[in-house]
């Protein structure tokens, strides 16, 4: 299989779902900044020796490709698996489980003490980036509201995430 087909030389490309659409699309643009997350938490992956950090963090990246997928498809009736409830509160009870872990902070911090924690705050800003784009396209199209949901927590996850992965919190001074 050849990795580039020419059918976006033009400025378009295929849904899942096998609908064609603009690639500057909100969309597209949804599940392509979904799909940047990903990467980044693979990155962070790459610096963490908590092996239940590492295997939640796994988790998450493969339930992103659920994501992806749904919000690559116009087509409903064409998807395989759609985000549920039950994801949501997957993502809840780690947040509650990790939040029992840390020194909750009640003021801003500079994120990075090191590179797992600078990482996961990355992550966490392009989550939020996602759940802007998700909204946006919820203001044309059909979302999932779980799906919607999910991204929601998932940036409070990842924040949790790297506030447990400090080595300390560094307030910031006003």
């Amino acid at each position: 299989m050849k990795i580039y087909t020419k059918t976006g030389d033009k400025g378009e490309t295929s849904l899942y779902d096998g609908q064609r659409i603009k690639k500057d699309s909100t969309r597209v643009e949804s599940y392509g900044t979904i799909d940047e997350l990903n990467s980044h938490i693979g990155l962070a992956k790459n610096f963490v020796e908590d092996k239940e950090l590492y295997n939640l963090l796994c988790t998450i990246q493969r339930k992103l490709f659920d994501v992806g997928a749904e919000l690559a498809t116009k087509d409903k009736a064409k998807l395989k698996v759609s985000i549920k409830k039950e994801d949501v509160e997957f993502i809840e009870k780690n947040i509650d489980k990790f939040m029992k872990r840390i020194e909750q902070p009640d003021h801003f911090i500079i994120p990075g003490t090191n590179k797992t924690a600078g990482l996961l705050h990355i992550a966490r800003t392009v989550c939020r980036r996602a759940e802007r784009r998700i909204i946006s396209l919820s203001e044309v199209d059909f979302v999932n509201p779980n799906l919607l949901k999910f991204v929601n927590r998932l940036s409070d996850l990842l924040y949790t995430l790297a506030v447990y992965s400090e080595d300390n919190l560094n307030k910031v001074e006003f």
